[in-house]
């Protein structure tokens, strides 16, 4: 799992989704990758079972798989962002 938290498009997703659920156009609009990338990275953390989808119709949402992934995500942020700045993150 830490494998897949080491790419910052995958964790910047996960990020987004800790935020409420989202489909594949909105986490293209706000991560800024390409939606290709961002329909990829969705699948890897979908097969490790990271984050869930329900349909709409013919739109998609992600969510997160629980809340206990949600605060390691806001963890590793806030680590990450105190390594980098000495000051810790904050939602």
């Amino acid at each position: 799992m830490f494998a897949l938290l080491s790419d910052p498009t995958r964790l910047h997703l996960l990020w987004l989704l800790a935020e409420g659920e989202a489909d594949v156009s909105e986490l293209t609009a706000a991560s800024g990758a390409a939606r290709t990338a961002v329909s990829q990275h969705l699948a890897k953390l979908r097969l490790a079972g990271l984050v869930e989808f329900r349909k709409e119709g013919r739109r998609v949402v992600y969510s997160l798989r629980d809340g206990h992934l949600r605060g390691l995500v806001m963890e590793a942020l806030n680590h990450a962002d105190h390594r980098m700045t000495g000051e810790p993150w904050h939602s």
